[in-house]
Formats: structure tokens, C-alpha cells, sequence
């Protein structure tokens, strides 16, 4: 990302949580129900609209050099896909920040809430596995949402299961941006990406890499449908 970007982008997030500490707490977390790859998940309760929302907290310690690069990256890319609300990309519905102590202040990430991974729901489908045609039909949302990132220059570099949110109604959504990153030609990536069980080889040998990267953790996730392990 352009320095000058990343530096406009962080000056307005800041300015969102220094905003939400004066606000009263709109958010009643009920459980926790995961962790991403950089903060813990929980279902809470809207409490001015009653609806069910997940929230991503990350603590932040106050003499830390800002927010961390992870938080600032994941709601600067989620803003960035707003506009488009793609149907297989979770919704970032809010950011707000509450005083733990002098020391610390917790920074959350208010999304949509959906009722499980595909973690989960592979666990709980038929002991006869899924269907040829609702494999075929996971797959093709998940390309779908992949195509979008990928065609705004977005890099995942963390796909999995558990970071895959399917609906009840069966719709397929990608989540958990904080290892995301905007591709360009001339960047430097990191090689710490991706969990060791979908991490393609060029990253296994620290090589350089690109989109690909996240092709090769679908096709992981693609024969781990028909295996479901």
C-alpha cells in the first residue's frame, strides 16, 4: 500500500475510535465463538436494533506506535470493498474502541453475523457426505467472492475453512482480512502467511508469490469437501 494512503487511512480510523470512546456500549457480547488471525470472535446483541452482529476484538497497548498494522489493513480493505457489497464477502458494519485501563484499549470490529464456518458446516453434514451439486455450488461462490478480491488487487493469504462463513440459507462468505494485503508488482510479502495445511509451495520455500497463493489454498479447501479432513 502507498505510504501516504496507509498514513490517511490510519489518521481516519483513529479518529472513528477516538470518536466511539465517548458513545455508550451499543454491543452485548453473548459468546465467544472463535478467534481470527489477529483477535477473538464473539456473538453479541445489537442492543439498539436487537439484531445478532460478530464482533472481532483486538487490545492494543496505548504505548504502541498507533493502531497494529493487522487492524488498520483489515478495516482499510473492508472500507476499500464496502462500496460493492459483494454477496460472498463478509460486511463490516462498524469500528469502535473502549478504555480497558491507562495501558490498554480494545479495539473492535463489528460484522455481520453468521451462524457458521464451513468448518462447522462440514462437520454437520450428512455421515454420506455433501452432494457432487452443493460441493459445485460452495465452490462457485467461493471462486466468486476470490475473483472480486482478486480483481481489487486483494490477496486473503489466510483461506480456510474457518474462515469461510456459510448462512443458513447456504451462502458462502469470506472473512477474516487481518492477513489480507493490496497486491502491487514491486511489494515485499511476507512468507508468515496462510495456515501450514493450505500454504502453497512457493510460500513453504519463501519464494516470491501473488494471487496464486490463494488458489492453491481453494483447491485445498475443495478436496478437503469431498473428505471433509
Amino acid at each position: 500500500m502507498n505510504p501516504a494512503i496507509k498514513v490517511k487511512i490510519h489518521k481516519r480510523v483513529c479518529l472513528i475510535l477516538a470518536m466511539a470512546h465517548g458513545t455508550s456500549i451499543q454491543y452485548e457480547p453473548l459468546a465467544e465463538i472463535g478467534g481470527g488471525a489477529y483477535g477473538t470472535v464473539y456473538k453479541a446483541r445489537d442492543t439498539e436494533s436487537g439484531q445478532f452482529v460478530a464482533l472481532k476484538s483486538v487490545r492494543v497497548q496505548t504505548d504502541q506506535n498507533g493502531l497494529p498494522v493487522s487492524t488498520v489493513r483489515e478495516v482499510a480493505l473492508l472500507k476499500r470493498l464496502e462500496q460493492f457489497d459483494h454477496p460472498n464477502v463478509v460486511r463490516l458494519m462498524d469500528v469502535c474502541a473502549t478504555q480497558r485501563s491507562d495501558q490498554e484499549t480494545k479495539v473492535t470490529l463489528v460484522f455481520e453475523h453468521v451462524d457458521q464456518d464451513l468448518k462447522t458446516y462440514l462437520e454437520r453434514a450428512p455421515a454420506a457426505g455433501l452432494s457432487p451439486d452443493r460441493i459445485k455450488d460452495l465452490m462457485r461462490q467461493l471462486l466468486c467472492g476470490l475473483a472480486f478480491l482478486h480483481s481489487h488487487r486483494v490477496m486473503h493469504r489466510d483461506l480456510k475453512p474457518e474462515n469461510i462463513l456459510v448462512t443458513s440459507q447456504g451462502q458462502v462468505k469470506l472473512a477474516d482480512f487481518g492477513l489480507a494485503r493490496i497486491y502491487s508488482c514491486h511489494m515485499a510479502l511476507t512468507p508468515v502467511v496462510v495456515t501450514l495445511w493450505y500454504r502453497p509451495p512457493e510460500v513453504l520455500l519463501q519464494s516470491s508469490y501473488a494471487t496464486p497463493v490463494d488458489i492453491w489454498s481453494t483447491g485445498c479447501i475443495f478436496a478437503e469437501m469431498f473428505r471433509r479432513k
